[in-house]
């Protein structure tokens, strides 16, 4: 259990996150597969194992993971598109009138009820660490629709959520700037070899690098020209390895190899245990990890009475 996305969330009042109670909370929104006519569903799973007796919180020392997983029916605009128009063309033909919007809405209602028992089932889960002693909860993903979706859930089911998106005191993009332009980064991190570049204008040019040596003459006139980081590769001690945005999403984190044999070593022979041994590491690494992130960008941004 390795993340590969994170989008920090700030818990902005203590709240109790007993593991037990968590627990029977989860129970009341579990996961369902669609019904017929249904586009789709949203609940909770276990996070690690199969069956009714797997818990939906794996916990670990002062550290909670959840998983909560959609299954949506796929149904192709083109597909409802094509068989509306020939339903028109038909009425059309035959009536000699003219289908308006009020009816077009109509026949695509019962089209899309139609369509929908025959449409092929998307699954997608979502991982969440909590952290409650840090007053932080983590999601495994970039997308924010997704992480709130998570989070709007975890509310309905536990009934408060005081939770925000956390931010830092300076913009990320005028740090990521100075890092690239300075060639140095804060302490315990490198800048590594992929950025995008952005000009500060709404209709302004956009320079993306890879595998580019960002201290290159080019790299540094297009900084002169008025371009702004807005993604840059980071290294962080020797453990791992992120590409950070302007708006802190944390993309395509990769731990380094010494702590994944770590954790293989750690969690014996069974799949259970290589599991929650993965999750533990990462999650004793992350809260190392985080607060120096914060701190090199600025330090977090606390509104008052938090």
């Amino acid at each position: 259990m390795w993340f590969r996305n994170l989008l920090v969330y700030r818990l902005t009042q203590d709240i109790p996150l007993d593991a037990e109670a968590l627990e029977t909370a989860l129970a009341a929104k579990p996961a369902r597969s669609c019904a017929s006519q249904e586009l789709s569903t949203y609940g909770f799973i276990a996070p690690f194992g199969k069956g009714d007796d797997a818990p939906l919180v794996h916990v670990s020392g002062d550290f909670l993971l959840i998983a909560a997983r959609k299954e949506e029916r796929i149904l192709p605009g083109s597909v409802v598109r094509d068989a509306l128009k020939e339903k028109v063309d038909e009425i059309e033909a035959e009536q000699m009138r003219k289908v308006y919007k009020k009816e077009r809405d109509q026949l695509k209602d019962e089209i899309v009820q139609t369509f929908l028992p025959r449409a092929f089932i998307r699954k997608s889960a979502t991982f969440a660490a909590i952290a409650p002693k840090q007053g932080l909860i983590l999601v495994d993903s970039a997308s924010a629709k997704r992480a709130e979706d998570l989070l709007s859930t975890l509310r309905e089911a536990i009934g408060s959520l005081p939770v925000r998106p956390l931010t830092v005191k300076i913009a990320p993009s005028a740090t990521l700037t100075d890092w690239v332009k300075t060639q140095q980064a804060a302490a315990d991190f490198t800048v590594l070899d992929e950025c995008e570049l952005r000009d500060t204008h709404e209709d302004g040019g956009v320079v993306r690098c890879k595998r580019q040596d960002l201290t290159s003459d080019e790299i540094q006139l297009h900084m002169t020209a008025g371009k702004q980081v807005t993604q840059l590769s980071l290294a962080w001690q020797d453990k791992l390895s992120f590409m950070l945005d302007d708006k802190l999403v944390v993309k395509r984190l990769r731990f380094e190899d010494l702590l994944q044999d770590q954790a293989e070593q750690d969690g014996g022979d069974d799949d259970l245990g290589q599991q929650d041994a993965s999750f533990t590491l990462m999650m004793l690494t992350l809260v190392e990890f985080l607060p120096q992130l914060f701190e090199a960008l600025g330090g977090e941004d606390t509104p008052q009475g938090i």
